[in-house]
């Protein structure tokens, strides 16, 4: 069986802005075989011994003056013992090993290598390595970081307007300087479409969305900080969301917000606009959003906040409220997403159909319903053929991919489709280095092939980037329950829960199991029938092994009769546990559970 923890790809460039490429001669060849020395000898390098022989044979070729000669007749000779009648059509092995040892340095300079002074890299299309200096990184932050600074200087002192220039207490000034700060985040981020960018709506892929400054509905310059603080807290917070293109504005206490903001977002096709107001009486803030679509006019979504009235505890109430309101408009299954799946957005026009696959294939990842697997992958599989640089399309691909592989859902067998996946991935991450749903993908890819203590790390630092994400808080606690750890994994799933909108059906399996695993069968059972609810195949496992246990025999013949139509985990279902990366005292308590329910049926 094949090393597939070598296979995994990482974010490839991402702390090398551009692949600045140096030539040989710009490096000290000490410095670089000292660089090879640091990779080599590393517990984080995942490569096996001889593609780290065929490491340091090219590198050593390279610095001699040879690279001319690194063929893969040669490395097959010098590194793989091939004899001269090697043919490289009939024998593969320096392809496929240069293919792997480039996944092993991509994973180690997102990990342990990711502050080394040189990057060594194989470009593809050759076996000759390159040395890559960090000082361009540097530069470029640095020029970054000075661009930030005169951000922030020019938030501040729109801030400072906004203010006032005299008799302000401190707790304004301290709200004014919040406000900056997150502000000046923000448009760091959105820097080049803060005034709608330059670009058509129907040039890209995704659909854009607008904060529009909130209003204040009451007097008084408490309700004016809360209202412009909830406004910049939220764009904040949306923009560690994927899938749509962030818009914000300069914040105005003075314009009439709906009959401004909608009619210019449709005249410069913008999908949605988010509205806002806060109102403060009889000790309570009241903040009110709405969801607009900008092409129909028609409100998507709204939603009333109340919270009692705290002068004191402002910034507190204004980064709550952000957070909320966040959570529902820009995760995965929130209103934004919903209201584009329904077709109600005249914005879902040919010039998206890329985004539409996408928006499908994440459809099918509710329910992992074998119905919905073949058309959404075909669909994705015609998207980067049609539009190969959009980094989702291709991490959709790779998370179906590795589904066909673990489910059994096509006909390649496991490692071909895990090959499949771990390729699409690396297109994502190459396109978009730090784009969070490819590196949801990457996460997931780290479990499947059985790097599990990589998948939690990565997952955690996800989680870190965005608390108010569902979906990455989900695969958190399944992941965590899946490999035993119940009090964590559980805890996180229904923090996942109570964040979503309407959280798919298998947020709650793992809840089941670990209530079927401590004997809690009724509560098994009722978890397991939520979960149920959209025909999972699993759900009906669990349904079985807790039905059984209760000597219902009638609600276990019909579990086990639905049971029967999810035919890879029917047949085989030790097998197909723990190709989900399961524990193995889960499995064999499931698998004896379902042993149990079978013989409970046939007496």
């Amino acid at each position: 069986m094949q090393d597939s923890r070598s296979e995994l790809p990482a974010r490839e460039e991402a702390d090398f802005p551009g692949n600045a490429r140096l030539d040989v001669q710009e490096l000290a060849p000490d410095s670089v075989f000292s660089q090879l020395d640091r990779i080599c000898t590393s517990p984080h390098f995942q490569a096996s011994e001889r593609r780290r022989a065929f490491l340091r044979f090219i590198v050593e070729e390279t610095l001699s003056g040879r690279a001319e000669r690194l063929k893969g007749y040669t490395i097959a000779l010098s590194v793989f013992g091939r004899d001269e009648s090697f043919d490289p059509q009939a024998d593969p092995v320096v392809r496929l090993e240069a293919r792997r040892l480039r996944r092993d340095l991509d994973s180690y300079y997102i990990d342990a290598g990711q502050n080394d002074p040189i990057r060594i890299s194989i470009p593809k299309g050759s076996y000759a390595p390159s040395f890559e200096s960090r000082k361009t990184l540097l530069a470029g932050r640095l020029a970054s970081e000075q661009s930030s600074e005169r951000r922030v200087d020019e938030v501040t002192s729109r801030s400072a307007e906004l203010a006032g220039k005299s008799n302000k207490s401190a707790l304004f000034r301290r709200l004014s300087a919040a406000a900056a700060l997150i502000a000046a985040i923000a448009i760091g981020a959105v820097a080049s479409l803060s005034y709608f960018g330059r670009s058509p709506f129907g040039a890209s892929r995704e659909p854009g969305v607008l904060v529009a400054p909130f209003e204040a509905l009451s007097p008084g310059e408490s309700t004016r900080y809360l209202a412009a603080g909830v406004g910049q807290e939220l764009i904040a917070n949306l923009f560690h969301f994927s899938g749509f293109r962030l818009y914000t504005s300069p914040v105005s206490l003075n314009q009439d917000v709906r009959s401004t903001w909608l009619p210019l977002a449709r005249d410069r096709g913008v999908a949605y606009v988010v509205n806002g107001s806060v109102q403060t009486e009889d000790g309570n803030v009241r903040v009110t959003v709405s969801v607009a679509n900008a092409t129909t006019g028609g409100i998507v979504w709204t939603k009333s906040y109340s919270r009692p009235f705290d002068p004191k505890s402002l910034i507190t109430t204004q980064g709550m409220l952000a957070e909320e309101i966040a959570e529902v408009i820009g995760q995965p299954y929130g209103v934004v997403r919903a209201d584009m799946s329904s077709g109600s957005s005249s914005a879902t026009t040919s010039s998206m159909d890329s985004y539409n696959c996408v928006l499908r294939a994440h459809g099918y990842r509710r329910t992992f319903l074998r119905a919905e697997f073949t058309p959404a992958l075909q669909c994705l599989e015609r998207t980067v053929q049609r539009d190969p640089d959009y980094s989702d399309a291709w991490a959709m691909l790779g998370w179906l991919h590795l589904d066909a592989g673990r489910l059994g859902f096509d006909a390649d067998d496991r490692q071909t489709e895990y090959g499949k996946a771990l390729e699409a991935i690396n297109n994502a991450i190459r396109l978009r280095p730090k784009s969070t749903l490819a590196l949801k993908a990457l996460a997931a890819a780290y479990h499947f092939t059985g790097r599990y203590e990589d998948s939690e790390r990565l997952t955690r630092q996800l989680v870190a980037l965005n608390p108010n994400d569902p979906e990455i808080l989900a695969q958190l606690g399944w992941r965590l329950s899946v490999r035993g750890n119940f009090e964590e994994g559980v805890a996180v799933l229904k923090r996942a829960i109570d964040r979503s909108l309407n959280p798919p059906n298998w947020y709650f399996h793992f809840i089941a199991v670990s209530h079927y695993m401590t004997g809690d069968y009724q509560q098994a059972r009722t978890t397991a029938e939520r979960s149920a609810l959209g025909d999972s195949g699993f759900s009906q496992l669990v349904l079985a092994v807790s039905n059984a246990e209760l000597g219902d025999r009638g609600g276990t013949q019909k579990a086990l009769d639905k049971l029967a139509l999810y035919e890879p985990l029917a047949r085989d279902p030790d097998g197909f546990l723990r190709r989900q990366g399961i524990a193995e005292r889960t499995v064999d308590a499931l698998v004896a559970g379902l042993a149990k329910a079978r013989s409970l049926v046939a007496r």
